[in-house]
């Protein structure tokens, strides 16, 4: 019983947080500035596709993007991705380029804003430090989104020479290896959550303490997804009939602002795990400066 009264006190002390935080608002206003920056990601993952001499691999990174969004979310704004990706950019890697790479890395600032809050912490570092380091991240991120595509590319390749000298193993497990896309961008995302929780806020914070918050990200967000799924099957109609033709951007906005959420409450739910294992009269903020071996002193 412990144990579940732990858990049960650190989670309402998150969730009190995270409403005196305005977490519902951070979560839209993190919503908004991922689906803004949504398609200058997608503009700069075309050019630098482009670049490298194969712009079919930017369409295989934006579906690897969107694959764990549910069918009916993706497939309301698959038309515009397609528009932007099969584009004809002139402008790439000259001041078009630099601008799309400028709004993409709003999507990481609007994160750094809800993490600092979360973790009660005041941001030290220049604000022209803390862009470039967002927009460094969003280069990765394209470079990264580029790599995987490239894998997925290749796999089927690799399986067809396999195919050759062990049809058996082959047929048996291809099942299994198809699966691996969608395990891939599992792996993408818990990577990126823990670069996020990890360096994005200002302050110190170790994988033991970031990792509750992680988990609960990645979980909740697959359970919200698939009900969210759920009821767009049925309900989706409805947001055609109000919005007419911004149905497709605000069903993406409302799944964004409940994926948000989640991620705001993961940080805060760190927070509160933190906050209770501290020492009496040390703050969480003086704690996040500290090394975490300073911090259990």
């Amino acid at each position: 019983m412990k144990p579940i009264r732990y858990l049960f006190h650190v989670s309402l002390d998150a969730f009190y947080t995270f409403l005196a935080d305005d977490g519902w608002a951070i979560a839209s206003h993190i919503a908004l500035s991922t689906l803004m920056a949504l398609f200058p990601f997608l503009i700069v993952l075309t050019s630098l596709a482009g670049f490298f001499g194969s712009k079919e691999l930017a369409d295989q990174a934006a579906a690897l993007i969107l694959q764990t969004w549910p069918r009916q979310v993706a497939d309301t704004i698959s038309g515009q991705i397609h528009e932007v990706l099969t584009t004809t950019r002139t402008d790439a890697l000259t001041a078009g380029l630099v601008l799309a790479v400028y709004f993409a890395s709003n999507g990481v600032e609007a994160l750094r804003v809800a993490l600092n809050r979360a973790y009660a912490v005041v941001e030290p570092r220049r604000w022209y430090w803390l862009r470039l380091e967002s927009i460094g991240y969003t280069l990765v991120a394209a470079f990264t989104a580029l790599a995987m595509a490239f894998l997925i590319v290749l796999g089927p390749l690799i399986i067809e020479g396999v195919r050759r000298y062990l049809p058996v193993v082959v047929e048996a497990n291809e099942s299994f290896l198809h699966v691996g896309r969608y395990s891939i961008t599992i792996v993408a995302l818990i990577v990126a959550l823990f670069i996020l929780h990890k360096w994005v806020p200002a302050g110190r914070r170790s994988f033991v303490q970031i990792l509750p918050g992680i988990v609960f990200t990645m979980v909740a967000s697959l359970i919200s997804g698939m009900m969210f799924g759920q009821y767009l099957a049925r309900f989706a109609d409805r947001y055609v009939t109000m919005y007419a033709g911004l149905a497709s951007v605000i069903i993406a906005l409302v799944f964004l602002y409940f994926i948000a959420a989640i991620f705001v409450f993961g940080g805060e739910l760190n927070a509160a795990i933190i906050k209770s294992r501290l020492p009496r009269g040390v703050s969480l903020q003086a704690a996040q400066s500290l090394a975490p071996s300073e911090t259990q002193a």
